[in-house]
């Protein structure tokens, strides 16, 4: 049986914690084994407890008290590299969204999203994925399909491994993007190593913080 996914809450709100600690008790394979108020306290847990006191995930709050959640970012990175983040705010802002892909965040949602999407959004990034709340990712692929063509050339990327870069930004899981191109979750792994290894990037948020310095996340000015 596996494991359940253990996950550290960084969230100033007391109200909001509750709720995502009741859900969680009540999602199986889901465990909270922590939460805080801000980031410099959950830095220090991190910090002193070493490898073993590494959750699966951190759900990271951006307005703190004190050090924001994008500034922890590094932080976390160095203290707890294994760790994936998944960005839960009420900033729906492009700036804070690419700077949160650009620090390494395999997920951005926003508050507003039910709770199902929440949970679905932390087994997707688990799962291999990037989670993105909808909104987001509509944004991200408008400003990501003009450039994407001439730039995927210029990596050697193909046609296919295109197809499945656009839907890891698009939020899609391995399974999810099996599915919706009739290929084999192998045959997606195997897509994910050429393009990772095209891009020089050891993983999916990674490879959506390249494609974001690449310029494929900018504006043609329209």
């Amino acid at each position: 049986m596996n494991a359940s996914i253990k996950i550290m809450l960084v969230e100033d709100h007391p109200e909001y914690r509750e709720i995502l600690e009741f859900v969680f008790a009540k999602k199986k394979g889901l465990e909270l084994v922590s939460q805080f108020g801000n980031a410099e306290l959950a830095l220090r847990t991190l910090q002193d407890g070493g490898r073993a006191a590494e959750p699966d995930i951190i759900l990271l709050d951006l307005n703190l008290p004190g050090m924001s959640g994008l500034d922890a970012m590094p932080w976390i990175s160095k203290y707890a590299p294994d760790t994936r983040v998944i960005i839960l705010s009420q900033s729906d802002h492009e700036a804070d969204v690419l700077r949160a892909i650009q620090q390494g965040a395999a997920g951005y949602l926003l508050k507003s999203a039910t709770m199902d999407e929440i949970t679905t959004g932390i087994r997707t990034v688990m799962d291999g994925g990037a989670t993105l709340e909808p909104s987001l990712a509509r944004f991200i692929l408008k400003t990501l399909q003009p450039r994407l063509p001439k730039v995927a050339t210029e990596c050697g990327i193909s046609e296919r491994e295109r197809e499945v870069l656009s839907l890891i930004a698009k939020g899609l899981s391995q399974k999810e993007i099996s599915s919706q191109l009739k290929i084999s979750t192998y045959t997606v792994t195997d897509h994910l190593k050429h393009i990772y290894e095209k891009l020089n990037v050891p993983n999916a948020p990674s490879a959506i913080d390249k494609a974001h310095r690449l310029g494929l996340f900018t504006s043609n000015g329209s």
